[in-house]
């Protein structure tokens, strides 16, 4: 968690409008992956940094996504917002 926590700090040092989050809080037990993505939340909201997260944890999109674009096999398969996605599913893969 400690990793994942000064990477992000690194990342955001330099201000960029979009920060790419790949797989941030794999292998992470669910106390410290709460305070990762409280980071990243906090660190968004006070930048205004857009964050591509990238991630197989469907409950961490969930938590965390305005919007969600699945890929299946590398292909779009389907695009929405989080309320949407998760309320409606279009693809049985999603």
């Amino acid at each position: 968690g400690q990793r994942q926590r000064v990477m992000i700090a690194m990342a955001m040092v330099c201000e960029p409008e979009i920060l790419i989050a790949d797989e941030p809080t794999t292998a992470l037990d669910v106390t410290i992956q709460a305070q990762i993505l409280e980071l990243m939340k906090e660190l968004q909201q006070k930048k205004g940094t857009s964050i591509l997260f990238i991630t197989h944890d469907l409950g961490v999109v969930a938590q965390i996504a305005d919007e969600v674009v699945v890929m299946y096999k590398g292909h779009v398969v389907e695009q929405a917002s989080a309320k949407e996605l998760f309320a409606d599913p279009r693809h049985p893969y999603t």
